[in-house]
């Protein structure tokens, strides 16, 4: 039987008219400190955003929605906040904000391998 490792996961949401308090589920993000593990997987549902504003501007959502991609992975482009530890940036990426782009509280769960923990969420939580 493998290890079962505790992890953290968050929602990604986009509040294309956060006054209204309407959201899309748009992705997720993994965190498994035991192993090393934190990644963002994005799947953005353009028509979904369109039906609650017909005016969001997509590119713009798309460059942030990257920009989750790039911070978790730590890579060079991702800015200072890339060059944070792991948990730093998980952290970083969690926090409350008002925004177009926003996150769920954080969930916690066991999984054996924190990769498959993530599709299975992208299925269940973001796919229709």
């Amino acid at each position: 039987m493998r290890d079962r490792h505790l992890y953290d996961y968050v929602v990604v949401r986009v509040v294309p008219r956060p006054e209204r308090e309407e959201f899309v589920n748009v992705g997720v993000i993994v965190s498994c400190p035991a192993l090393k593990f934190l990644e963002a997987r994005i799947e953005l549902d353009e028509a979904r955003v369109r039906a609650l504003d017909p005016d969001a501007d997509l590119d713009v959502l798309r460059a942030h929605l990257d920009g989750i991609a790039r911070v978790c992975a730590g890579t060079a482009d991702a800015g200072p906040i890339g060059r944070l530890g792991q948990r730093e940036r998980f952290h970083w990426l969690v926090a409350p904000r008002s925004a177009m782009i926003q996150t769920s509280a954080v969930h916690t769960g066991y999984c054996a391998l924190p990769a498959q923990a993530l599709d299975h969420l992208v299925r269940t939580m973001v796919r229709r």
